[in-house]
C-alpha cells in the first residue's frame, strides 16, 4: 500500500498511526500541494494507492485499513461524533492556517472570524466530555480519541492552539503522547 501525504498532517498522521497498530504494511510518499492537486480529485491529502484501488480521504483509509485488520473503524456513536466534530475543528483550523498566510484572518474576515469561533466552541464542548477512559478496542486508543490527539498536537506543532483554558484536553494529550506509536509519529519527527 502506498500512502501519500506528509509527515505534518494531522490526518496523514492518523493513518500511519493506523498502519503502525494494525502492523499492516505500507509506503509513505511525501506529498506537497502540487503533487496533491494532480494526483488526488480532492487536492488534499492523504491518499492511497494500493493495487487498483484508490482512495482520497482519511476517512476511507482508516476504514480501509482496520476492516482489512478485522476490526472496527468506531468503538460507538459517540466515538464517531468525537471523530466528526474534530474533523470539522480540524478543517476551520488548517483554514486559518493556509488562508492567514494570504492575509485573510479573522480580524479581517468574517468568515474567518466564524471558523474561529467554530474551534472554540468544539474545544469547549470536548473540554466538559471525559477522554481514554472507558474504550475497549484492541489498542489503547479510539479512533475518535486518536483524531482528537493529532488535531491537538498538531494545533500546538503549528502555535495554532493554546490549551491553556483546557486543562482536560491537556491532560488527554499528555496521556496519548505516553502511548509509543503516538510519540513516534509527531509531526516533527519522521519515521
Amino acid at each position: 500500500m502506498e500512502l501519500f501525504g506528509s509527515y505534518t498532517s494531522p490526518y496523514v498522521r492518523h493513518c500511519r498511526i493506523v498502519f503502525k497498530e494494525t502492523g499492516i504494511a505500507y509506503s509513505l510518499t511525501e506529498t506537497d500541494h502540487d503533487m496533491s492537486a494532480k494526483l488526488s480529485p480532492a487536492k488534499k491529502v492523504p491518499f492511497l494507492h494500493h493495487n487498483e484501488l484508490r482512495l482520497f480521504d482519511s476517512s476511507s483509509i482508516l476504514k480501509y485499513v482496520r476492516e482489512k485488520n478485522g476490526e472496527r473503524f468506531f468503538a460507538d456513536t459517540t466515538d464517531y461524533d468525537q471523530y466528526c466534530l474534530v474533523n470539522t475543528a480540524m478543517d476551520a483550523t488548517i483554514n486559518l492556517f493556509l488562508l492567514s498566510k494570504e492575509g485573510v484572518t479573522p480580524e479581517n474576515n468574517g468568515y474567518m472570524k466564524r471558523q474561529q469561533a467554530r474551534v472554540h466552541e468544539i474545544l469547549a464542548l470536548l473540554e466538559r466530555r471525559d477522554h481514554a477512559v472507558a474504550y475497549e478496542g484492541p489498542h489503547p486508543f479510539s479512533d475518535g480519541e486518536l483524531r482528537l490527539g493529532c488535531f491537538l498536537s498538531w494545533g500546538l506543532f503549528r502555535s495554532l492552539l493554546s490549551l491553556d483554558e483546557f486543562p482536560k484536553l491537556q491532560a488527554f494529550l499528555d496521556k496519548i503522547n505516553d502511548y509509543p506509536i503516538f510519540a513516534d509519529t509527531h509531526p516533527s519527527l519522521k519515521d
